[in-house]
């Protein structure tokens, strides 16, 4: 029987967290873990973190079993291709090819009920490993598409309790005669484009570094997707309603080629020049940078959605998110899609991102017979550099920066993950489990203060029936793709 939300512990109430094998803050440096144990909850909020004695009346959690982190940040997601998992025409392809095999082959199969379900289908996945606050480029957008997904994000995040940011993506012009594309594929008019993110800002959009929902002005392509002028004043319009930017950029050498070919200069470049470089601005991937560009990211303070596994299984490469961040840039982590990333949870995602930023660094290692300096200085990612980049580097990116990280007086968006399965048994630091082993099983998710998992059981969510929905919209979905 699913559980209610409202069967669950209010945010008002206080709330022990107590015993847990360690505790990672999110914070940098010596401060990444905490030598508590125990953490008091109360009023949504962090009241203390230390040896504490339960209070009369209060709710004990027993944390025994359990690693306490922040909750995850996925600041980079695409919820639709949850229905998208796998196609043999994607699985073995790069970037290019992949686009037109799944996503555009499929978006015209999309009506209102399976887009909900997929959408429903990839919180849950990501709630259930411990993800709290979800950021998806949204990019299902076209004239008298006769269905709104921005608020069937908004309303499924909502029912699961999760925080949600929608960047709104979107295009303008595409690569292909748009007389000769269906109509889930045209292009919206610019003006329409902005005019509903100024309709969803107003309807949604809560600037304060705790709010539960966000909206950002996400173009799905800065070069391809829109032109410069529009890129531009997309930029200005955004900065007027106090809007962060996102899109994607760099993901592979063809986008080198075609920035080069298209504007004459780099992709960061091109962006930098129509105002899309800041602490206000992300982008999701930069596979494929050179010096000078990720020295103009780190002087600006730009963000970067790092997708290991996506960029990995489309053959893309490794983002140099060591340097970026070294550089000045703010590193965080998403998932990207399910349909280049079968397992679309951040489990996976931050084992990922530290076991291939440990092999990036090694690749840059030469023998000291030719002149290197053999593997010193090849190991500076760190288990606890991953829980940052996938909390409080995700919750600054989003503007959220009052989550992310385990301080007194920060909103308690606490994932408890449970250590006791067997991949666990013989480790010597419990505390490095969820990133290192690579899975868990989320004991206590809590939401602002409030718990949405429970014992590994989202609240409100009938699991057996949103797997017969999956394969009966897959079922339906391969019988009537778009045919190559």
């Amino acid at each position: 029987m699913a559980l209610s939300i409202d069967t669950l512990q209010p945010a008002g109430h206080s709330l022990l967290i107590r015993g847990a094998q360690a505790i990672l803050t999110g914070l940098p440096g010596a401060h990444g873990r905490s030598d508590a144990r125990d953490i008091r909850v109360r009023n949504g909020r962090i009241d203390a973190i230390g040896s504490l004695a339960p209070e009369p009346g209060e709710r004990v959690l027993d944390a025994s079993d359990c690693v306490v982190y922040p909750a995850w940040v996925n600041t980079h997601h695409h919820l639709f291709q949850s229905l998208l998992k796998g196609d043999p025409l994607g699985i073995n392809v790069t970037l290019m090819p992949w686009l037109t095999a799944i996503p555009f082959r499929y978006r015209p199969a999309f009506d209102e009920s399976r887009f909900r379900t997929a959408a429903r289908i990839g919180l849950v996945e990501l709630a259930l490993s411990g993800c709290a606050t979800v950021a998806d480029h949204n990019y299902l957008y076209a004239p008298g598409l006769g269905f709104d997904t921005s608020d069937i994000l908004f309303e499924e995040a909502d029912r699961l309790g999760l925080r949600f940011v929608l960047c709104r993506g979107g295009q303008t012009r595409v690569r292909q005669v748009e007389d000769t594309l269906p109509a889930s594929l045209r292009p919206e008019r610019f003006e329409q484009y902005l005019a509903d993110v100024e309709r969803l800002a107003q309807r949604y959009h809560d600037p304060a570094a705790d709010a539960r929902r966000k909206v950002v002005l996400a173009p799905t392509n800065p070069l391809h997707g829109v032109d410069a002028g529009q890129l531009r004043e997309s930029a200005a319009f955004a900065r007027g309603l106090g809007l962060r930017m996102h899109t994607h950029l760099s993901e592979t050498v063809s986008y080198q080629d075609d920035a080069h070919r298209i504007a004459g200069k780099s992709a960061v470049q091109y962006c930098a020049d129509n105002g899309w470089v800041g602490q206000d601005v992300s982008f999701a991937h930069l596979v494929k940078l050179d010096a000078e560009e990720i020295a103009l990211l780190g002087a600006t303070g730009t963000g970067v959605a790092h997708c290991a596994q996506c960029n990995a299984r489309l053959g893309s490469g490794i983002a140099p998110v060591e340097a970026l961040e070294a550089a000045g840039a703010k590193v965080s982590i998403g998932v990207d899609g399910a349909a280049s990333n079968e397992a679309a949870d951040m489990y996976s995602e931050v084992h990922a991102a530290w076991l291939m930023q440990r092999a990036k660094e090694g690749e840059g290692t030469r023998a000291r017979l030719h002149g290197g300096e053999g593997e010193a200085g090849r190991n500076r990612t760190t288990v606890e550099d991953v829980v940052r980049w996938a909390t409080a580097g995700g919750a600054d990116v989003l503007g959220l920066t009052d989550l992310g990280r385990i301080e007194v007086g920060r909103v308690a968006d606490l994932a408890l993950h449970a250590v006791d399965a067997p991949r666990h048994f013989g480790l010597h630091d419990l505390g490095i489990a969820p990133v290192a082993s690579g899975g868990g099983r989320v004991k206590a998710l809590l939401v602002g203060g409030k718990q949405v998992v429970d014992d590994g059981v989202l609240a409100g969510l009938d699991v057996d029936a949103l797997r017969h929905e999956a394969r009966a919209a897959v079922a339906w979905m391969r019988e009537h793709a778009t045919p190559l």
